[in-house]
C-alpha cells in the first residue's frame, strides 16, 4: 500500500523540529542537533523525508521506531558509525518475518525527535506524524504502548563498533533494565529498534501530529526570540512558571542516568524568590518558594531568557539566565495506568501530580 504524505521534511523544516523537540525534550533526551546534522548530510540539497498519517497505512504493515538510548552527554560525544540502522531494521526484519514500512519516533523529544529520520532517509522509508511520549522520558517502558500492553521486544541493539544484540523480555520494565545495562557496557549508548508494531496495533495508542507539533514550535521560536516562552504557554495551554539565573547545579551520572538539581534565583517579576529544579535526564519538577508548581508528565523546560534556546539538562550552568516553561502532557499520561508509569512517585518525588 503506498500511504499519502502529509508533508515532505527537507533541511529547513527537519531545523524546526529539531528546536521543537528540543523544547518537548523537557530539559532530556539529549540535543537534537547531532541528529539534525546527521541528516541534513544524507539529505544534501534536494532530498526529503516524507511525514504520513498512520490512518493512511494499510492494518499490517509494519512501523518500526528507531531510537538513541543512554546518557545525553554521552550521546552528543559519542556519534553513531552510520552502519547501526540498516543493521537493525535488517534484524528486526529478520525476527518479525517481515518487512518494515515505516519508522516513527518513539519520542518527540531531544535527540531522537530527529534520529529517526537518519534511519528513514538511509532506508528510504517515510516517517509518521507522531511517537509514544509526546515528550522525552528517561526509560524505555515510558510509552503509551506499555500502557496498550504493546511489547518493546523483539528488540535490536547496535553499537559504534558493530556490536549487536536482541532482547526477548518478560516485561518491558524487564527489557528497560537489560539493555541499560548493555548501553553502559556499549560505551554509554547505543541505537535500538524496538516496539515494532503493525500499523493496527499503534493507531490507539499513537500521540498523533507530534512532528507537526515540533514543527509549529521551531516556527514561534523563529519568530519570536528571547520573548517565545509566554507565545509558546499561550499556544499550547502552558505556563511560564519562573525566570532567573542559574545559581547553583548539581549533577552526577548513575545507572546511565543523569540526574540533579538546578537552583535559580528569581529575576524580573520573580525577583527574591528562588526555584529548584530536579532532573533524570529530563526535569521532573519545579518547586517556587518551597513550593511544588509542576511535576512530570507535564513538561517542564528551560528556554534561554536572551535568546530563546531550549537549554538541556547537560547544557545548564552557572549564570544562565532561563524561562522555566510548563507545557501539559498529553491526556493519556493523566491516567491512572499514566500516573503510575510515569508520574511523580515513579521518581522518588513524595509530592502529588497537579495537572498544568
Amino acid at each position: 500500500m503506498t500511504s499519502q504524505v502529509k508533508f515532505n521534511v527537507d533541511t529547513k523544516a527537519l531545523g524546526r523540529i529539531a528546536q521543537g523537540g528540543a523544547v518537548l525534550g523537557a530539559g532530556g533526551g539529549g540535543n537534537p542537533y547531532v541528529g539534525r546534522l546527521m541528516v541534513q548530510q544524507m539529505l544534501g540539497d534536494d532530498k526529503t523525508v516524507p511525514v504520513i498519517d498512520i490512518d493512511t497505512m494499510g492494518d499490517d504493515e509494519l512501523i518500526l521506531p528507531i531510537a538513541m538510548m543512554g546518557a545525553p552527554v554521552v550521546m552528543i560525544e559519542k556519534f553513531p558509525s552510520g552502519n547501526e540502522i540498516p543493521n537493525l531494521v535488517n534484524m528486526i526484519e529478520r525476527l518479525m518475518q517481515k518487512k518494515v514500512s515505516a519508522i516513527l519516533c518513539i519520542e518527540a523529544g531531544g535527540l531522537n525527535s530527529t534520529i529517526p529520520f537518519i534511519a528513514a532517509a538511509q532506508m528510504g522509508l517515510p516517517i509518521v506524524d507522531g511517537d509514544a511520549m509526546g515528550r522525552a522520558f528517561p526509560e524505555l517502558q515510558m510509552v503509551t504502548f506499555t500502557l496498550g500492553g504493546i511489547n518493546a521486544t523483539p528488540m535490536a541493539m547496535f553499537d559504534d563498533k558493530g556490536n549487536g544484540a536482541t532482547f526477548d523480555t518478560v516485561s518491558n520494565q524487564w527489557t528497560e533494565k537489560l539493555a541499560r545495562a548493555l548501553t553502559i557496557e556499549m560505551g554509554g549508548s547505543a541505537m535500538v529498534g524496538l516496539y515494532a508494531v503493525t500499523a493496527k496495533q499503534c493507531r490507539e495508542y499513537l500521540i498523533r501530529d507530534s512532528l507537526s507539533m515540533a514543527h509549529e514550535i521551531g516556527e514561534i521560536m523563529e519568530n519570536h526570540g528571547g520573548d517565545v516562552t509566554d507565545a509558546l504557554a499561550k499556544r499550547f495551554g502552558g505556563a511560564h512558571l519562573f525566570q532567573g539565573r542559574v545559581r547553583d547545579v548539581e549533577r552526577r551520572n548513575e545507572t546511565g542516568f543523569s540526574k540533579g538539581t538546578v537552583t535559580l534565583e528569581g529575576t524580573g517579576d520573580f525577583r527574591n524568590s528562588e526555584a529548584v529544579l530536579s532532573f533524570q535526564n529530563e526535569f521532573l519538577a519545579a518547586e517556587v518558594d518551597g513550593k511544588t508548581v509542576a511535576t512530570t508528565p507535564d513538561l517542564i523546560t528551560l528556554l534561554d531568557a536572551n535568546i530563546g534556546e531550549p537549554v538541556t539538562t547537560d547544557m545548564v550552568k552557572y549564570g544562565l539566565s532561563v524561562n522555566v516553561l510548563g507545557l501539559p502532557c498529553d491526556p493519556i499520561w493523566r491516567s491512572e495506568k499514566g500516573l503510575e508509569l510515569v508520574g511523580p512517585k515513579y521518581f522518588g518525588l513524595d509530592v502529588p501530580y497537579t495537572p498544568i
